[in-house]
């Protein structure tokens, strides 16, 4: 994909996205932490070069903007979770978005189980 500059949400989100979820970036001094020098990313006007931190960790969790950014549709990557209906990136072969749905799931499967063989008692 060309290179191509930023629009005015894209670059709002990255800012975002960089205050809120980047583990480089220190708030109360306003730096990236490895470089010791203020974030490249809260500057950035063109598509390209990202920080490589940025780009694997903090990135997927926007998708939309990680599709219009990078060119490629990530929604293939992305799961529904069947409890809350809550679109994650899943880890290897996960079902469910966090532990607090696969414990309601779990529970759920339990009750219909025991309902079930509590009917077929005589």
């Amino acid at each position: 994909m060309a290179e191509r500059e930023l629009n005015r949400s894209e670059r709002a989100t990255i800012r975002k996205l960089v205050t809120e979820l980047c583990a480089n970036y220190d708030s109360q001094d306003k730096i990236c932490l490895p470089l010791d020098s203020p974030c490249y990313m809260l500057n950035k006007w063109w598509t390209g070069a990202y920080c490589r931190y940025f780009e694997k960790a903090v990135l997927p969790v926007d998708a939309a903007l990680e599709s219009a950014i990078t060119g490629e549709d990530t929604s293939m990557r992305q799961k529904i979770c069947p409890v809350c209906g809550k679109a994650y990136l899943p880890t290897t072969s996960q079902a469910y978005c966090s532990a607090a749905c696969r414990v309601y799931a779990r529970r759920k499967s339990e009750r219909e189980r025991k309902r079930r063989k509590r009917q077929n008692q005589p």
